[in-house]
């Protein structure tokens, strides 16, 4: 008795090892210089993205299970969308999934980032013609894309309450499919 009720147990086990999952990835472009992306495939498993190329998810998916890749978080200065995101792993799947495509486009020439900013205080930078209210440190990017070879000029135009930000690469002529890595350090 005792050693068929080990093999019931073991039952489940074997079988177990005897499904299957893939990892689901594919590639990514058009990602700003400086700039990152969040995905996550079935609502969870969250995989940010800093450059691009390809990508797997860390969580693989079992056959029979679905995978649906979404954006969850936009990068400052673009926007990414999803195609080929969503499937399901078929019982002969054996190799990973990979034709997840995730294209970014520009919405922002002058963009970069805010560091040193305190907690609940908020700065108002400004290139003469745009203002843009920045409440959180990380990156920022004004609305518009400029054509290359358009000059632009970001400075502070209101200060924190009690900090001084200063902005270092601040200016120059914008060149399609760069980055303009404006950098505004805030301290007391």
């Amino acid at each position: 008795m005792n050693a068929c009720r080990s093999l019931l147990l073991l039952l489940p086990l074997s079988l177990a090892g005897c499904l299957g999952s893939v990892d689901i990835g594919g590639t990514l472009s058009g990602l700003p210089s400086g700039a990152s992306v969040t995905l996550q495939n079935n609502g969870a498993d969250n995989l940010t993205l800093t450059a691009n190329g390809s990508f797997l998810f860390t969580d693989p998916v079992g056959d029979g299970e679905s995978y649906n890749v979404t954006v969850l978080t936009q990068p400052a200065g673009a926007t990414c969308t999803v195609s080929g995101g969503t499937g399901t792993v078929t019982e002969d799947s054996s190799a990973n999934i990979t034709s997840v495509v995730v294209t970014c486009t520009a919405t922002s020439s002058v963009s970069g980032t805010v560091l040193g900013l305190a907690a609940g205080l908020n700065l108002t930078l400004t290139t003469g013609t745009a203002d843009l209210v920045v409440a959180t440190n990380g990156a920022w990017a004004f609305p518009g894309t400029l054509a290359s070879g358009t000059a632009y000029s970001v400075t502070v135009k209101t200060q924190p309450p009690g900090q001084t930000c200063n902005v270092a690469n601040g200016s120059g002529t914008f060149t399609t499919g760069t980055a303009t890595a404006v950098a505004v350090t805030c301290g007391p």
